[in-house]
């Protein structure tokens, strides 16, 4: 019997993979991004969704999803198929919003957790019955059941026909009577851990008349709808606690008047959902109830066979986009592929699009003709088989509805059980079968991982492209940025500081002008000059970056904050000003101790560290300063000042620069592309790769013990014959 073979390096060599697919950017709008955005979305969809929990749990129920085009008919043939309506069905477009999931009730601990499809939250409607008697007696307000079966409450004010949540695998929701605690409710029950997900279900409370059933067990009368978000703001923190506790709590809104059981509800995760009441008209859905994550809606029927689930999933041609975003999330989440089309639509491009994109995966697939004119059936049969055979895809099982009176009218009627009869058979011998169920999960499985193949290069690729555009961009400033410090190097040696007032100070210090105000223009000076280079370096990169169709969506100065710069630089060059006096004020103080020069004992620093800047920042323009510093500190002295001071120079004015070239390269660090996606992407796919051959060579072994086990056996009844 072919089974999956779930060793756990081949789960870890997947999860590793999953996790640098994760971990893949594509934000620069380069050719082949946007679909190497879906590609990347669809391959976590299908690994978080599908992959790795079939591998974890190989006997988990056979999934199939029934997906199509809009008014294609999938909701009747759920419905159909389970023999009564579990999933709304209409004539207004798109009618399916909210995915409904159909199993088996011993089969719900498969689906109430995230095992599959992780990213919804599950809500359950417990099995309708049209009585209230029982065990849900008028007036009692009693509820319980397995499984996150919640709290109905039927009948008198007290009780407040309250509804319960998904308790999750094994857990059984709070036992209370709602009439005797008034609208706290559901006091006094008890809970029981969780099997296997570490929630526990909450004690619901009862509320009154339009009353608030919530996290707090607390519902009023007349309940404003800033209540109903309190309850569920509540319900969302115990939820988050709960997750790490090991406890859960659920909330509701109860609506209409007392007694009426109808009303919008928060399932686990914080989805929301709308339940089918047992004792009253239907109630108003109070504001706030609708916010929370998407949701799937399960239903449990014991007419459904035992290891077979269905999933009535929107329209994959939707005009809501999260629609159609979701039907493909969920087909990628199937073990078997259930595509309904019309006798109308066969031929539409959509429906062809999901056939081939199952071809290239080559996962377990299944189509139903549906709404066919019994006069024209054969005719429309023939001609959906030859397309299917021109594809590559004859073998597949196709199945074909005939055109009734119950399909009319916006489809809401059953169909007739023989009209259904070979479909359900066919999914029914899959999944009760194990060989036949192992090979379709295993198939589609196989066939997800076999397409990595093609599609993680394709994806490395594409993250290639983004490094090296991310690369390429980044040279643009830094070429930009290179060329203005080779012109501010050049200008400081050719003295073009020391122009304008600058120059006029320097003429007025030799007849008693002040240091300070020398010092003042040289420091303006030097802002300017390094301004000018930066403005010069940005209209540079700019321009060879208007040039480049990976810039499109990026801009240069956006977070560089290019209007400020200016600012900047000057609190810089004060910096540095401030650290050229000192050093000055240093070596004068060395040069006082050792009366080094003519007038060493009566200078002051103020006039050494002006004497300094202008030899430093004048060039050839201020050939005297140098002679003057000597004459007041002594040559060796003014050498070790200038070297010093050369050398404090060059590292400011490369501090100025490279943090404004920073500034223009944080617009491409914000974009996150990493620098070794690619390579990460392959190596993951090739530890896959080897992993997934040993398993598929120990599998042959395998097989060939089983076939030489069963050769002898044979020999031995024929000898013993």
């Amino acid at each position: 019997m072919a089974t999956l073979d779930v060793r756990p390096r081949l789960i870890d060599a997947l999860s590793v993979l999953r996790n640098r697919v994760d971990a893949a950017r594509f934000p620069l709008p380069l050719r082949g991004a946007a679909r190497a955005r879906r590609n990347r979305a669809e391959l976590l969809a299908q690994l978080d969704d599908y992959v790795i929990p079939r591998l974890r749990s190989p006997q988990a129920p056979l999934l199939a999803v029934i997906g199509g085009s809009t008014g294609a008919g999938k909701s009747t043939l759920v419905n159909s198929l389970v023999g009564r309506r579990v999933s709304e069905a209409g004539v207004l477009r798109p009618t399916t919003r909210t995915p409904v999931l159909v199993c088996h009730p011993d089969d719900l601990h498969w689906f109430a957790g995230p095992r599959v499809l992780p990213q919804l939250a599950r809500v359950w409607v417990p099995e309708q019955d049209d009585g209230g008697e029982g065990e849900y007696a008028a007036g009692d307000g009693l509820g319980r059941g397995e499984y996150g079966v919640g709290v109905h409450g039927v009948g008198g004010p007290a009780a407040g026909g309250g509804r319960g949540v998904v308790g999750g695998q094994g857990a059984r929701m709070a036992h209370g009577t709602g009439a005797e605690r008034g609208p706290h409710g559901g006091h006094g029950g008890h809970r029981e851990p969780d099997g296997g997900h570490g929630l526990e279900a909450c004690q619901e409370g009862h509320g009154g008349a339009h009353g608030v059933v919530g996290a707090r067990g607390v519902g009023a009368a007349g309940s404003e709808a800033s209540e109903a978000s309190e309850a569920s703001e509540v319900y969302r923190e115990r939820e988050a606690e709960g997750a790490a506790e090991g406890y859960g709590c659920g909330s509701a809104v109860g609506g209409g008047a007392a007694g009426d059981g109808y009303g919008a509800y928060d399932g686990v995760g914080g989805g929301s959902g709308v339940g089918l009441g047992r004792g009253g008209g239907a109630g108003a859905v109070a504001p706030g109830a609708e916010a929370g994550m998407l949701t799937v809606r399960i239903e449990t029927d014991p007419a459904l066979p035992s290891g077979l689930a269905l999933l009535d999933a929107p329209d994959i041609d939707s005009l809501v986009a999260r629609n159609r975003e979701l039907a493909a999330e969920l087909i990628c989440a199937a073990d078997v592929w259930v595509l309904v089309t019309t006798a109308a639509r066969y031929a539409d491009a959509v429906p062809w699009h999901l056939l081939r994109t199952a071809k290239e995966y080559d996962v377990t697939l299944v189509t139903v003709l549906d709404r066919v004119p019994h006069q024209i059936a054969t005719d429309i049969s023939g001609r959906y088989a030859e397309l299917l055979q021109r594809a590559g895809l004859g073998h597949v099982p196709r199945f074909t509805i005939p055109e009734l009176p119950e399909s009319a009218g916006g489809g809401s009627g059953l169909l007739p059980a023989t009209a259904v009869a070979a479909l359900r058979g066919w999914l029914e011998r899959h999944a009760q079968d194990p060989v036949a169920r192992a090979a379709a999960a295993e198939r589609t499985a196989a066939g997800v991982i076999a397409s990595l193949r093609s599609r993680l290069p394709a994806l490395a690729g594409a993250a290639a492209a983004q490094h090296s555009a991310a690369l390429r961009l980044a040279g643009r400033v830094e070429e930009a940025y290179e060329r203005a410090a080779e012109r501010v190097r050049q200008e400081v040696a050719a003295g073009e500081v020391l122009s304008g007032d600058a120059r006029a100070h320097w003429r007025d210090h030799g007849l008693d002008g002040r240091s300070d105000e020398l010092l003042d223009a040289l420091t303006d000076g030097l802002t300017s000059l390094l301004t000018c280079a930066v403005d010069e370096a940005d209209e540079r990169a700019a321009e060879a970056w208007r040039r480049d169709p990976a810039a499109a969506e990026v801009s240069l100065t956006a977070a560089a904050g290019a209007a400020g710069a200016g600012g900047r630089l000057g609190v810089i060059v004060r910096r540095w000003r401030r650290c050229l006096e000192e050093l000055a004020e240093e070596e004068t103080r060395e040069a006082r101790a050792g009366q080094a020069g003519e007038r060493a004992g009566s200078v002051e620093p103020e006039e050494s560290a002006a004497l300094l800047a202008t030899a430093l920042l004048g060039g050839r323009r201020a050939r005297t300063a140098g002679e003057n510093l000597a004459d007041l500190l002594g040559a060796q002295t003014a050498l070790r000042l200038c070297e010093r001071g050369g050398r404090l120079l060059a590292t400011y004015l490369e501090r100025a620069l490279d943090g404004e070239r920073e500034r223009r390269l944080a617009p491409l660090d914000q974009l996150t592309v990493p620098l070794d996606q690619q390579a990460e992407l392959i190596a993951a796919l090739s530890v896959l790769q080897k992993e997934k051959q040993e398993e598929t060579e120990k599998e042959k072994r395998r097989v060939q013990r089983q076939a030489e086990e069963r050769a002898r056996a044979m020999e031995k009844e024929e000898v013993s014959g």
